[in-house]
């Protein structure tokens, strides 16, 4: 598991428009819960949530259409929901220390910085996702967000190929510690990349490690903490994730499939 280096985002910005659509894409984002079997009595109550019944562990992953898996943080207690585990992830520390790669993309005209993940209606109006819309009045948001929900599957394909190809992924965790769960997820994952990247069906070409530019070398404290406060800033721009997301409608649409907006 490693982060994408810039010539990978632009194999994927390619390769995602392609299928799906969506220029600017990086992958999909969305939570798994795998049952603790052997939880502690003491700890049933914090890692049990309502609709579930019984205790879990969260796993927060993002993939890309080839299944590979970008990004995973795991070890958050089932009570939480999706939100909970993205204001615990390092997902976007990179971005907040300004060390990410900015590969910028075209949607039309119009230019944007940086990449944006696929997610579902609980995630945050930020300007790195892209939701589909919860009521629709038109046949262009209808359409697309009927595009992004098939785009977003690509996550939820590879949380049942994960599940399918380990079976102790599929069984209640035995383990007592948190730690031993959290090495046995992490190595499945690793396997499940490797296996993926050994059949030939990874996008990733580069097989090096992405070393990140330290853009703040050299700065002061407080310089640091006003570029976190600024890349914080960008992220939960709302009308930002608006204006991308009302960009990508238009977009869509005039690139339309008349056969899925005649079975709409």
């Amino acid at each position: 598991m490693r982060e994408p280096t810039e010539d990978d985002i632009r194999r994927l910005y390619h390769k995602h428009e392609e299928l799906h659509g969506f220029p600017g894409m990086l992958g999909s984002i969305d939570c798994m819960h795998w049952a603790w079997g052997k939880c502690p009595n003491a700890w049933k109550g914090h890692f049990t949530r309502g609709d579930h019944g019984y205790p879990t562990i969260m796993l927060e992953a993002v993939a890309s259409y080839d299944n590979w898996i970008w990004h995973a943080y795991f070890g958050m207690a089932g009570s939480n929901n999706d939100l909970n585990v993205l204001n615990a992830s390092p997902l976007f520390d990179s971005l907040l220390t300004d060390t990410a790669p900015q590969v910028p993309y075209e949607i039309g005209d119009v230019d944007f910085d940086r990449g944006y993940y696929l997610a579902d209606g609980i995630y945050p109006s930020w300007a790195s996702f892209v939701k589909g819309f919860s009521s629709v009045v038109d046949a262009k948001r209808k359409y697309f967000t009927k595009k992004q929900s098939a785009a977003r599957k690509d996550v939820e394909r590879t949380f049942g190929i994960l599940q399918g190809r380990w079976g102790i992924l599929r069984q209640p965790a035995r383990a007592y510690s948190v730690n031993a769960i959290k090495r046995i997820m992490y190595a499945c994952i690793i396997l499940h990349n490797m296996i993926i990247e050994d059949n030939g069906f990874n996008i990733a070409e580069n097989k090096s490690y992405y070393l990140p530019v330290n853009n703040l070398q050299g700065s002061t404290w407080y310089e640091r903490c006003d570029v976190y406060a600024e890349k914080t800033k960008e992220l939960r721009d709302k009308d930002e994730h608006e204006y991308l997301r009302h960009t990508l409608v238009s977009h869509l649409w005039h690139n339309r499939d008349d056969q899925v907006v005649n079975e709409l």
